[in-house]
């Protein structure tokens, strides 16, 4: 990991063959020219600049140690600490293990750095290991049979485990080089250190949790699956104890990492008293394109090259009153079952890491403010929740997933099978023809059918006819969150209860939502002592 001080040279443009020499060399002559005697060149981050087909870029930052003591400021080039993390042991004393509810993003990094710190961690898992997870998710696949409780929400590793495994977040916290460095530490492969959308793939992904898990087992930490959070019992304003479906668990401090489909805890926390609050989120549908007219939209005469791999997008279309926009997007990727409720339909993306499926596919969806719901925590949910059963409903009532051609969508019509586009929901094999406006709100639907044209300027044929929508898309973050001190990150009236991760509101992706439990578990470390 890197530890010194380092000098970053930005926005240096190369064609996709220059070698990565050539990058290093223009960085050193611009840091020489700005006084800084360089050495130990290595690639910070990598773009592609795409924006003219018949002149495809790499944009490089390219890092270099040095001696920076005459550097004098010069445009494209900072000086910078990477993070560390840096502990401050508390002096209060723990009479018993922390707990983590949730095995995610957020409840794995809480508990790798409190393992690492001899806090040996309790991490309580509805769900099952990442190779249980595996049988029950293809068993949905194939026979439609669902387990409630391990499936692609619910398990080792949380929801994004069974996605593309994407790494990028819009947040600027210097932690996330450090999140990075981890992930490659535990398998991941080493080019997520720069490149500038990071993904590790669903098949690799499961790995590497695998390996984090063990690395807390080994160092006093336990996991524990199949182990559900039913009551949280309080002595004051303190959390002494938790209730589970395989008994008691003593605490002298919890950390709630619950992700943002535990809808049933959610209901259980908000009979608590903990404050907790709606917030916007957004619904739509997966729109799948054959990822070869993806590529030649975007890259012309260079799609297909192995230099630059399946393209990738990110659009959106903003009215002064709402917005939409694509949201994790898979390129060379498939349309996953995600329902975690019985009688539901749910739709998500994933991508291996070679990402060598036929299709790309990415959610559409539309902004959902609180007016349109009620503004109650319990109405947020309910509006989720009406959505994924009117899908199912929309779907032929057995976990088929409704969809519709693009053409058909925005002409008014319903009857055109998918040919060049075929589903990839369950294999292709349950899907049913359905108009969007049987389980989606019209809003949503009206604002989608605007977005789609907009985008199709963007990039030419994302509004294709043959292209297929599959519904529906809910879960794109929690639809509340629970209220907490923001420099402690206590729950708001308690003194040792830690709300964290996508699930609590306070993230929105892999990497965010490890970089909230690593916090959350700093500030438990600077409150008490190691266990």
């Amino acid at each position: 990991m890197i530890s010194e001080q380092i000098a970053i040279v930005s926005n240096i443009k190369l064609p996709i063959d220059a070698s990565v020499k050539e990058a290093f060399s223009v960085a050193g002559r611009r840091l020489r020219r700005a006084g800084v005697i360089a050495n130990d060149f290595f690639v910070y981050r990598r773009s592609i600049d795409a924006r003219h087909k018949n002149d495809i870029k790499f944009v490089y930052s390219i890092a270099a140690k040095g001696d920076f003591s005459r550097f004098s400021a010069s445009d494209g080039i900072s000086i910078i600490n990477p993070a560390e993390i840096k502990v401050k042991y508390g002096n209060e004393t723990m009479t018993s293990h922390p707990v983590i509810v949730g095995c995610g993003p957020a409840g794995l990094f809480a508990g790798l750095l409190l393992a690492e710190h001899g806090y040996r961690p309790i991490i309580i898992e509805r769900g099952g290991s990442v190779e249980e997870r595996r049988a029950t998710v293809e068993r949905f696949k194939t026979l439609k049979i669902l387990d409630t409780e391990s499936n692609i929400q619910f398990g080792a590793g949380g929801a994004g485990t069974f996605s593309d495994g994407k790494l990028v977040t819009r947040i600027n916290d210097p932690l996330t080089d450090y999140v990075l460095d981890r992930f490659v530490e535990f398998g991941a492969p080493s080019e997520i250190r720069y490149i500038a959308k990071p993904h590790v793939g669903t098949d690799v992904l499961s790995l590497v949790v695998d390996s984090m898990i063990n690395r807390i087992t080994e160092l006093g930490g336990q996991v524990m699956y199949h182990t559900k959070l039913l009551s949280i019992g309080f002595s004051g304003t303190s959390v002494s104890h938790i209730v589970t479906n395989n008994g008691k668990i003593e605490t002298s401090s919890l950390i709630l990492a619950i992700g943002h489909s535990a809808r049933d805890t959610y209901e259980y926390l908000m009979r608590t008293g903990l404050s907790i609050e709606c917030k916007p989120f957004s619904v739509g549908m997966r729109i799948e394109h054959l990822a070869d007219d993806i590529d030649r939209a975007m890259y012309g005469d260079l799609a297909g090259s192995e230099l630059l791999g399946h393209a990738e997008y990110n659009l959106s279309y903003d009215t002064k009153n709402r917005g939409t926009y694509t949201f994790c997007m898979c390129p060379g990727g498939e349309v996953v079952a995600a329902a975690s409720e019985s009688g539901a339909v749910v739709v998500n993306g994933m991508s291996y890491n070679a990402r060598n499926g036929r299709n790309s596919n990415c959610a559409v969806v539309c902004s959902v403010f609180k007016d349109d719901y009620g503004a109650t925590p319990e109405k947020a949910i309910e509006f989720q929740r009406k959505i994924e059963r009117d899908a199912y409903t929309a779907g032929g009532a057995d976990y088929s997933a409704p969809i519709i051609t693009v053409g058909d969508f925005l002409n008014e019509k319903c009857s055109q099978e998918p040919t060049s586009v075929i589903p990839t929901y369950m294999n292709g094999e349950s899907v049913r023809l359905a108009r969007p406006e049987a389980y989606l709100p019209s809003f949503v639907t009206d604002q989608i059918k605007k977005a789609l044209l907009s985008f199709d300027k963007k990039i030419e044929g994302f509004a294709s006819p043959s292209a297929v929508l599959t519904g529906a898309e809910t879960r794109t973050s929690a639809p509340l969150r629970i209220l907490r001190d923001s420099e402690s990150r206590l729950a708001l009236g308690y003194d040792n209860l830690y709300p964290a991760g996508e699930g609590a509101g306070y993230a929105g992706g892999i990497t965010s939502a490890a970089i909230d439990g690593m916090r959350c578990a700093l500030s438990l470390m600077e409150k008490f002592k190691p266990f």
